[in-house]
């Protein structure tokens, strides 16, 4: 297991570059990228403890870094004026300007690497990323998530967890797993329709969330089948998935996108009018009301 972990790290570390002299084609190494990248991160000035803490690095080995980039105008340090023992750093103008152009370098090599690989292996890739920090110790306040484009066998999910989770949680039967089968089965019966898209959630690689947008009509769009796993909840997906919804109607050319729920579905009611939807009728149904909502595009 040791031999699989060190050979794990020689190949990453390869895969991303660390072993060049120069981080992103620039004269930096890790470390002083390392560096910028804590000082950008705060508007004021830095004490040298603490960058020393976080990214625990020998007090002489940093203070040549610090040398280095100060000698480069990309840092200025200065004693604290609250107390003189200690020593301060804030970047220059020089200083973000040169972390920008390192950051931008760094977001084109991940694309690159991401491009290069089909969706599926991408989605595995940055769970297993996600799975490796958590069980080294990182926890996030929010799990990662990502959200893709359906694939095959996603629409059966839908149908079998639509009918779990609401039967659970508001008692709704087969009528209610029946529609949801139907919706879709018309999405999948529609697949050549450019006005029609979904997107499915995945924490962790396991699917997590739903939502669908189809043709209501040559100017409307409906949102359809806003899904979240109860193990998911908290996190933003909800909001997330609305909001490719959003962004796909109106790219596509819809006017306006309108949506069908039902009033004990309040979680999900937050969201949409969070989203700038507005109830526009509702009609009794059995034992709740049936709410339409809408929104310009």
């Amino acid at each position: 297991m040791i031999a699989e972990v060190r050979a794990f790290n020689r190949f990453y570390t390869a895969v991303i570059g660390m072993l060049r002299s120069g981080m992103h084609d620039s004269p930096y190494s890790l470390t002083e990228a390392r560096v910028l990248f804590e000082l950008n991160r705060s508007a004021a000035e830095v004490e040298v403890g603490e960058i020393k803490r976080l990214l625990e690095l020998d007090g002489g080995y940093l203070s040549r870094v610090l040398a280095r980039l100060e000698g480069d105008g990309l840092i200025r340090r200065e004693r604290s004026a609250a107390d003189a023992r200690r020593q301060v750093v804030t970047l220059t103008a020089q200083g973000r300007d040169t972390y920008a152009h390192l950051d931008e370098r760094s977001d084109a090599e991940v694309s690159a690497l991401l491009d290069a690989l089909p969706e599926r292996d991408r989605t595995r890739l940055v769970a297993s990323m996600g799975t490796i920090r958590e069980i080294l110790g990182e926890k996030p306040d929010k799990a990662p998530y990502v959200i893709r484009p359906p694939r095959p066998g996603d629409l059966g999910w839908v149908v079998s967890r639509h009918g779990a989770v609401y039967a659970r949680e508001y008692g709704w039967g087969p009528d209610f797993e029946a529609l949801v089968a139907r919706i879709c089965a018309d999405f999948l019966d529609n697949q050549t329709d450019p006005g029609q898209a979904g997107w499915i959630a995945e924490v962790d690689g396991h699917r997590a969330g739903c939502v669908f947008c189809v043709r209501k009509d040559a100017t409307t769009a409906q949102l359809r089948l806003l899904l979240v796993e109860p193990s998911a909840r908290g996190l933003g997906i909800g909001s997330r998935l609305v909001e490719e919804c959003l962004r796909f109607a109106h790219d596509t050319g819809y006017q306006s996108i309108m949506l069908w729920t039902r009033d004990p579905l309040t979680s999900a009611r937050k969201i949409y009018e969070s989203a700038g939807f507005k109830l526009t009728g509702e009609e009794p149904g059995k034992g709740f009301m049936e709410q339409f909502w809408e929104r310009p595009l």
